[in-house]
């Protein structure tokens, strides 16, 4: 990707009354000067043959970038093998979906240690991960926010190397709960992309997923998204590290003000 672009998870709130669907949510978010939208497959893959056309026109209309966010059922590292296989078809029914209006990445959270050693849960994870078929759409394996989840920083990026049809979904909100605030100055921010570069090459920093938002977290991690305004996030710090690499790719912002805090991002990235 020659750029970076923000966007949003979801659909935008707008003036709270008016309600969006993909199609007319493209546009409004285009008007207003973003650039990306993540479909949410949280809960049922919601892109089908008859809303598919819609959605590609006004894609196409406005150069849009669309990825998905997969199920939030999935656990690559369950214990029962028919969980296992029902995560794997949640995630192939999510690519093929997302293939339909020819989106980009399909993101999604691996699994959980569920008491296991982590290299137990991760040689499992990798396992199930290969066994997933190629759409055209790449598989973006998100930080966590938990440490009971499987998905610290060193393991997305361990399995983006190893497995040719797995990238990073790089979740700066996560990896701060996680680290039960462990952001705190530039530096921190900066050697995050200085690990993903080193590790997985420039091409990774020139085709990069990113999550973030603020948010509310303990001693065990995540607790809830927040405003930037209404958290401890060091969001200038991000800006900045995002110039200093020249990161390219894709923003999401998942703050429970999507598109205001999307576009606070936006402004400030472009006046540095």
């Amino acid at each position: 990707m020659n750029k970076l672009l923000f966007g949003i998870s979801g659909l935008p709130i707008g003036d709270g009354v008016s309600k969006f669907k993909y199609s007319t949510g493209i546009e409004y978010l285009s008007e207003i000067g973003l650039d990306a939208m993540e479909l949410p497959f949280v809960r049922s893959v919601n892109v089908t043959k008859k809303n598919q056309e819609e959605i590609l026109q006004k894609k196409s209309e406005k150069d849009f970038y669309l990825s998905a966010h997969g199920s939030y059922y999935i656990n690559l590292n369950a214990k029962e093998e028919e969980k296992k296989e029902k995560s794997l078809e949640r995630i192939i029914k999510g690519a093929q979906a997302l293939s339909l209006v020819k989106g980009t990445s399909l993101i999604f959270h691996p699994g959980f240690y569920l008491g296991m050693d982590p290299s137990i849960a991760y040689n499992e994870i990798k396992r199930n991960l290969e066994r997933l078929p190629f759409f055209g759409v790449d598989y973006r394996l998100e930080t966590t926010g938990k440490g009971t989840q499987f998905g610290s920083l060193q393991e997305i990026v361990q399995l983006s190397k190893e497995i040719e049809s797995c990238k990073p979904c790089i979740d700066f909100a996560h990896i701060h709960a996680r680290g039960n605030g462990c952001l705190k100055e530039y530096d921190d921010f900066r050697k995050i992309f200085e690990y993903i570069g080193t590790e997985l090459g420039q091409e990774a920093l020139n085709d990069i997923h990113i999550h973030v938002a603020g948010i509310n977290y303990g001693p065990k991690g995540e607790k809830n998204h927040l405003p930037f305004k209404e958290s401890d996030f060091k969001y200038e710090y991000f800006i900045r590290a995002l110039i200093e690499y020249d990161i390219k790719g894709c923003i999401i912002c998942e703050s429970p003000v999507l598109e205001h805090d999307a576009l606070l991002l936006k402004k400030l990235y472009e006046n540095s």
